[in-house]
């Protein structure tokens, strides 16, 4: 489920504020691989074990929030750093 244009437009990351965009479906794969291999946890320190639909990164690509069921949750300690997510990881500028 897409999100709608109009509510993309005013999401942003609740840490740094930076504009939010959806999660390309290769850096969506590559980053579900790594969760099931276990080895992506969310900012509070819990290991993820569901692979996600749908998500939304941060501008810089260094951050993304998991989308459940077409909403978005932008809770900071639910976030996954994606430096160290393998295929997932911002890309050089």
């Amino acid at each position: 489920m897409a999100l709608d244009p109009r509510l993309l437009e005013i999401l942003c990351c609740p840490l740094t504020r930076q504009p939010l965009h959806m999660l390309d479906a290769k850096r969506l794969a590559a980053l579900n691989a790594a969760i099931t291999a276990g080895g992506v946890k969310q900012t509070d320190g819990l290991a993820l074990n569901q692979p996600w639909k749908e998500g939304l990164v941060t501008d810089n690509g260094t951050r993304a929030y998991r989308i459940d069921d077409g909403i978005p949750v932008l809770l900071a300690d639910e976030a996954v750093e994606l430096l160290h997510v393998p295929g997932a990881e911002p890309r050089a500028a």
